[in-house]
């Protein structure tokens, strides 16, 4: 596999809840993180003391973290919108030559910045709120 380009990774939200999505930002810098807690169980009669996991069990969870440029004005309202609300909606980070997440987030923090002779930027921060799913390219 070949580097790919930053600015090919894109962040796109349903925006109506029906499965249309619609791409709400390029992204400048981001960064997605897949986690998955841990169930100990182990026991007195574990060998010599030794850590014993419980497999498949625990709490999975994803949290993506950008900054960029809104596409457009539309796309800034249907994010802001979707704050302040507290809705969850289904998102879908576009990973060039590696794949699709897609699946429900909810937005835990945005962020305005802009200097005096530049575009407004935003950072954003999702995170999961159901099942995800990856999609190879």
């Amino acid at each position: 596999m070949t580097a790919q380009k930053g600015k090919d990774l894109l962040l796109k939200m349903d925006t109506s809840g029906a499965g249309a999505f619609a791409t709400m930002a390029g992204l400048r810098a981001q960064r997605i993180a897949f986690n998955a807690g841990s169930v100990d169980i182990t026991n007195a009669e574990s060998a010599q003391g030794w850590r014993e996991l419980l497999a498949g069990a625990g709490v999975k969870s994803a949290s993506i973290n950008g900054s960029g440029i809104f596409k457009d004005a539309a796309a800034d309202e249907a994010v802001r919108g979707l704050f302040f609300n507290a809705h969850i909606r289904d998102w879908q980070v576009i990973i060039p030559d590696f794949g699709t997440v897609e699946g429900p987030f909810q937005i835990s923090a945005l962020e305005y910045a802009g200097e005096y002779n530049g575009e407004v930027k935003f950072e954003l921060a999702l995170e999961s709120a159901g099942q995800l799913t990856f999609t190879g390219a």
